[in-house]
């Protein structure tokens, strides 16, 4: 909970304030100072009267009633200190500075917990402990440097790591990237980055608050939290990109299904971020140009102009646009050739448009007005301008400028030249510009941007199923995977459509099985997980004699119970499964079928539930997409049979949570629809 004694405070105490600068007490208190803080400020100093010209007390009893506490003391003394706050001085907020807690030991954990439930009693506030603070607009109550100044029309900055958010301010300052409020969570040992999201979101004012969210993200422990108000401060209009570090360790872990081999916990970060629309990013400069991004106008197609008077970088920038899906669209016409009249013999108006080292920058006013009025297939510009340091070219960037505020189209400025024409360049961040000065790093951050969808709706139709029938299932079942007939009738009840099967013991219900199915059949053993690896599935078993003969070997393999039966279908080998995440909830994902889902890995994934798009979507950012199209003259795979599928899925993990682990591998697809044709369900109710 973020109380206003927090984000407004009439007063602040710096327990541990020094006059050594060089210490956190002494500097988080000179930043408090210099941030021009129009409070009471006091400091408690048991060896001092005054610190940096403000009454200290060295006995923190003695000090008058304070909203806020920035405490930078040894771990050990704080539960204390907050119990006496709280209770005789109306404290309602903390900013632990200190380490200590949590992050170093049991005993640790143990103090940060007490002085949780201290703060929790009074609906109180607690930022850390172990952060650098906070740094808004009413109070710089951070103990850390760089101090940028700070900008309503800026960036709102939320930080699991107070020396990753002091390193992204450094990134994004020199480019000319502002901020309007920083906060470093440290422990998150009562508010995370979770919890201040959701207090921007609820008290989000479209007239005078931050459009663009950036976070930095250790660790999710809320997901749901996070989905809810990250996709709801985008849809009033704010634009989010996030780093959530440790990815490494996802990997592939040891499963019982192919799902579960596949999924890793960092799926479904992604699956989380796309379901929200938050744009991912990787690193710290990835991050400031992803936010450098969405200070300007939003690109609203994927077709760019390169406007340049230097090839090399024009044609890495084009690479870099081409392999994130963007476009750079030749131009040509008319229009074209009247504008390559204007410019110096030997300039070339295709796109990329390079006039040359010699253009002035008069010509790249007039090619910009040319991209911005007379051709509409383009729907944004890059102009890339350095210099060799022959001449001062503060008339190029002034011209910029000017462009920048009256055209159509959003235009972003790559200046690489932030050494020889330093100068120059500042002139321009002055003027409350970014500047971009690597062009494969804009490229990548505009594909990234681009392709980030719109939140999904926090309520998603889903299609109906027989709840009655799925709970019985459920209810009735142990821990661990269910029995082939109970796998049928949890399919039927959520309408997914499956072959006709049968599951059998003997050779002689094999032959009578076979026979009603209709010949050829697929034989597959019950019971062994990888039932391809240990010879237990046969394809196009003829006739009764076979199906007697393949009995008798499919049922000696070790581990196998049963024979199951069905007929032998045609069509493309599709997958679609499922696997419980923690807190994430069910992360449900498709791909190709068989054995091609190990071998390439060709995977998509979202959050239960699914929607529609979201289903198609998933379908549609498959590498293999184009074989599910149609290629060489196969015919196309039902795509909404096979999105419905998904969303049939969705619906049953929405009816039957216990479900830990799921997998409909393969599915046949083709022009008429998806079946299921193989499908395993592991339950898992003691979590």
């Amino acid at each position: 909970m973020i109380t206003r004694q927090l984000t407004h405070p009439e007063s602040i105490v710096v327990v541990g304030g020094s006059n050594d600068t060089n210490k956190p007490g002494g500097k988080v208190l000179k930043n408090i100072i210099d941030g021009g803080f129009k409070g009471k400020l006091y400091v408690s100093n048991p060896k001092e009267t005054e610190v940096q010209g403000i009454v200290s007390y060295p006995d923190p009893a003695a000090l008058p009633q304070v909203d806020l506490a920035v405490i930078a003391i040894a771990a050990r003394f704080i539960p204390d200190l907050v119990e006496m706050l709280v209770s005789t001085k109306g404290t309602r907020a903390f900013i632990i500075l200190s380490a200590g807690f949590s992050e170093e030991s049991h005993e640790g954990k143990v103090l940060e917990d007490k002085i949780v439930a201290t703060i929790n009693k009074v609906g109180g506030s607690l930022i850390g402990p172990n952060c650098v603070g906070i740094l808004t607009p009413q109070h710089h109550s951070i103990f850390t440097y760089p101090i940028p100044k700070l900008d309503p029309a800026g960036c709102d900055f939320i930080s699991g790591s107070g020396a990753t958010a002091c390193f992204i301010m450094e990134a994004g300052i020199p480019k000319g990237l502002k901020f309007a409020n920083v906060f470093s969570v440290g422990n998150s040992a009562q508010m995370g980055v979770e919890e201040i999201l959701q207090h921007m979101d609820e008290h989000f004012d479209p007239e005078k608050d931050a459009k663009v969210k950036l976070l930095y993200i250790e660790n999710i422990s809320k997901p749901k939290l996070l989905l809810k108000h990250a996709s709801s401060l985008i849809k009033k209009g704010c634009r989010i990109a996030a780093i959530k570090a440790g990815s490494s360790e996802a990997g592939s872990r040891a499963a019982s299904s192919h799902t579960g081999a596949l999924a890793s916990s960092d799926s479904a970060v992604d699956a989380l971020f796309r379901k929200a629309g938050i744009v991912r990013c990787y690193g710290r400069e990835d991050l400031i140009a992803v936010a450098s991004v969405f200070m300007h106008p939003e690109l609203k197609g994927k077709r760019i102009a390169i406007i340049t008077h230097a090839g090399g970088p024009a044609v890495m920038l084009t690479d870099a646009l081409s392999a994130g899906g963007l476009e750079v669209p030749s131009i040509s016409g008319q229009a074209a050739e009247d504008l390559k009249m204007k410019l110096f013999p030997g300039s070339s108006v295709a796109n990329p448009i390079d006039f040359l080292a010699t253009g002035t920058a008069e010509q790249l006013g007039l090619i910009i007005d040319a991209v911005d009025n007379d051709f509409e297939h383009i729907d944004g510009m890059i102009v890339i301008f350095g210099t060799p340091g022959l001449s001062p070219i503060y008339d190029v960037y002034e011209l910029l400028d000017q462009k920048m505020k009256t055209i159509r189209k959003p235009l972003f400025p790559v200046l690489p030249s932030t050494l020889t024409a330093a100068d120059e360049v500042s002139s321009f961040l002055q003027k409350g510009r970014i500047n971009f000065p690597d062009e494969v790093s804009l490229g990548k951050a505009l594909a990234r941007v681009f392709k980030t969808p719109a939140p999904v709706g926090q309520v998603v139709d889903l299609p109906p199923t027989d709840l009655k029938t799925i709970r019985e299932v459920i209810d009735s079942a142990r821990d661990g995977y269910l029995d082939p007939a109970s796998v049928q009738i949890l399919l039927d009840a959520a309408r997914i459509p499956r072959a006709g099967e049968a599951v059998v013991q003997s050779a002689q219900e094999a032959v009578s099985a076979a026979e009603k199915l209709g010949f050829p059949v697929v034989m597959k053993v019950v019971g062994p997980v990888h039932k391809s690896d240990v010879g237990g599935v046969v394809l196009n078993v003829a006739d009764a004699a076979s199906v007697a003969t393949e009995f008798a070997r499919m049922i000696a393999i070790p581990e196998t119970t049963a024979i199951l039966l069905q007929p032998m279908l045609q069509g493309m080998e599709l997958f679609a499964g499922a696997t419980r995440e923690g807190e994430f909830g069910h992360l449900v994902m498709c791909g190709m079928g068989g054995i091609y889902i190990e071998v390439l890995r060709d995977i998509s994934s979202s959050l239960s539930p699914v929607s529609g798009d979201e289903a198609h979507n998933m379908i549609r950012s498959l590498k293999s997409y184009g074989v599910i199209k149609g290629v060489r003259g196969q015919k196309p795979i039902n795509e909404t049979a096979f999105a419905d599928t998904i969303r049939r899925l969705s619906a049953l993990l929405e009816a039957a949570p216990e479900i830990a682990e799921m997998d409909l591998n393969p599915l046949l697809g083709s022009e008429k629809g998806v079946v299921a044709v193989d499908a395993r369900v592991r339950v898992e109710k003691s979590v």
